[in-house]
């Protein structure tokens, strides 16, 4: 069954290093979150210039996604009104779809083709770049984490995402 759903990226983020992932027990990195209007996704390695490119084999967080609504909501529910949406540290921020209901899926953004693989569970850390209280809210609301299936360059604005297929097997771990 392929299905089409219009939907928008409002925001696209990259960044060169890791401020969390790995740094357990440590203090968090300083690696700039950098909004970009478009982002060069290379299938099985992940975003061209993004932390995660090429960070092992078949890994299952290539790119991940945030739910805008999510973001808006955290914002009123925590009070903090002058939140980026690039703390999350999620590449691609968009509305229109429920990113959940992407597990196990394969879809297609202008052309590229993912498939999710997962939510993107929020950590501990999420109570220091956001807010107290941030892990906990955003426990089911995380986004969604994918595998790049195909090339291509994926930009901001409205677009449309077509779901061709749920996955038959379960989507390896990585």
């Amino acid at each position: 069954m392929v299905c089409s759903v219009e939907v928008h990226i409002h925001q696209i983020f990259i960044s060169p290093g890791h401020n969390y992932f790995g740094h357990h027990g440590q203090p968090a990195g300083d690696s700039a979150t950098v909004e970009v209007n478009c982002i060069k996704c290379v299938a099985g390695r992940g975003i061209a210039g993004d932390r995660f490119f090429d960070f092992k084999e078949d890994y299952k967080g290539q790119i991940t996604f945030f739910s805008w609504d999510d973001y808006e909501a955290i914002k009123k529910e925590l009070n903090v009104p002058r939140l980026s949406s690039g703390a999350f540290r999620r590449n691609v921020i968009l509305s229109g779809v429920n990113l959940l209901e992407l597990v196990g899926c394969r879809f297609e953004l202008q052309g590229i083709e993912f498939v999710g693989t997962g939510e993107a569970k929020p950590c501990y850390w999420m109570n220091e770049a956001v807010a107290p209280g941030a892990e906990a809210w955003l426990a089911g609301r995380g986004g969604l984490r994918a595998k790049i299936i195909g090339d291509g360059m994926l930009k901001a604005g409205p677009t449309q995402l077509v779901i061709s297929k749920r996955e038959l097997s379960p989507v390896s771990a990585g």
